[in-house]
């Protein structure tokens, strides 16, 4: 099965499924001596692991992360990082609930498509492959490269801008998401709108049903010049990053749509020198981002993440095995909203294309400077005379 290695430069590599073993993750490109800590791997995981709250699914995974190669006293030594991710709540009642439901399939899920593409060999324990559960590798193999963007002076934060149809006030300050998202279950740095998020995703729950919302992402001191041309602008590599998370279904960068509705005199962000002569913008209508290629200003783009598919609401679907229509609920765990667990997994899927794009960017920069010569005009004005 292809699909399963990201990156070009800094390759992330993971395997496993849901009710498998094990999770593991093989990091590749990473530069000697980062200082990384299987503690610092656990605090971003245990921000996306199940059975936190009741938001959340009520499966305990403890998602203890193993660091089994690549680092020794403490820093990365320039080989693959691996890394393993034991599951254990996978006690046989919960496989048999999934057995009961394997033939049919779940709307809102990746049954039917795997069925179609692997057949009687893909994995049906809690979707298998398709689950979830593989985000847990991307937030481990995130926090390596947030650990690299960190000595450069790169941040990447992000929080639910919106969920159960309940949005965070609009003036939000880059203090207010650093100090205050963590501080409620729905991630929210406006807290009085997240208590209201929960209190409607605790309301759908009760009547069997989930919810979804919006997250915003921001990277600062991400410098200018970090993207390709054509098909491999920083835009698309986020795009792309963003939609493999299977729960995502939308992406738009600084004010995204809503420039499609303004007059180009509103929309186009106006360049200034400062008074130390660096290029700003007085505003950031594009995200921080011009021609795909960042322009020094904050990365900022939001993501729609559907609600859970899982509900516990009778359905109809389709019996694959006996071809016919029939009724099916849910008896399986489920996460009444998995917004706030995708935070973590949007940050770390951020962190990876911009460590890649810088990887590419300093090795382009290197041999430019080599095959840099004098100017066209100085090379005029040293040639001997004719």
């Amino acid at each position: 099965m292809q699909g399963n290695t990201f990156g070009r430069v800094f390759r992330v590599t993971a395997a496993g499924e849901s009710y498998g073993p094990a999770l593991q993750i093989i990091v590749d490109g990473v530069p000697p001596g980062v200082p990384i800590t299987e503690a610092e791997v656990q605090y971003e995981l245990d921000r996306r692991r199940p059975g936190q709250s009741a938001i959340t699914s009520p499966r305990q995974e403890k998602d203890r992360v193993q660091i089994v190669a690549g680092v020794f006293d403490g820093r990365t030594t320039g080989a693959p990082v691996g890394m393993i991710i034991y599951n254990v709540d996978t006690e046989p009642f919960h496989v048999k609930q999934y057995a009961r439901v394997m033939e049919r399939v779940r709307p809102g899920h990746a049954d039917y498509t795997f069925h179609i593409k692997y057949g009687r060999f893909r994995d049906w324990r809690g979707a298998g492959r398709s689950s979830g559960r593989e985000t847990a590798c991307r937030v481990a193999a995130g926090t390596v490269a947030k650990k690299i963007l960190g000595r450069e002076g790169i941040e990447v934060r992000g929080y639910t801008k919106e969920m159960a149809g309940i949005a965070a006030r609009s003036n939000l300050t880059w203090n207010d998401i650093v100090v205050q998202t963590e501080t409620n279950i729905a991630r929210c740095p406006d807290p009085e709108a997240g208590e209201k998020m929960i209190a409607k995703t605790l309301e759908a729950a009760g009547k069997g049903d989930t919810v979804g919302g919006i997250i915003e992402v921001i990277a600062r001191g991400v410098p200018a010049g970090l993207g390709e041309q054509v098909f491999d602008k920083l835009t698309a590599a986020l795009a792309h990053a963003m939609t493999s998370i299977g729960s995502v279904r939308g992406i738009e960068f600084g004010d995204g749509f809503a420039e499609a509705r303004r007059l180009g005199s509103e929309n186009n962000d106006i360049p200034y020198y400062d008074e130390q002569g660096n290029v700003r913008f007085r505003t950031n209508r594009c995200g921080g981002m011009l021609g795909g290629i960042s322009n020094g200003d904050d990365i900022v783009f939001r993501i729609a993440v559907k609600p859970t598919s899982t509900i516990s609401i009778d359905q109809m679907t389709i019996n694959v095995i006996k071809r016919k229509n029939e009724k099916l609920a849910a008896e399986t765990r489920r996460d009444p909203t998995i917004v706030p667990r995708v935070v973590p997994v949007a940050e770390a899927m951020t962190a990876m294309v911009l460590v890649d794009f810088l990887m590419m960017w300093n090795g382009y920069k290197s041999l430019r400077r080599d095959m840099e010569g004098p100017q066209l005009g100085q090379e005029i004005l040293s040639a001997p005379d004719a």
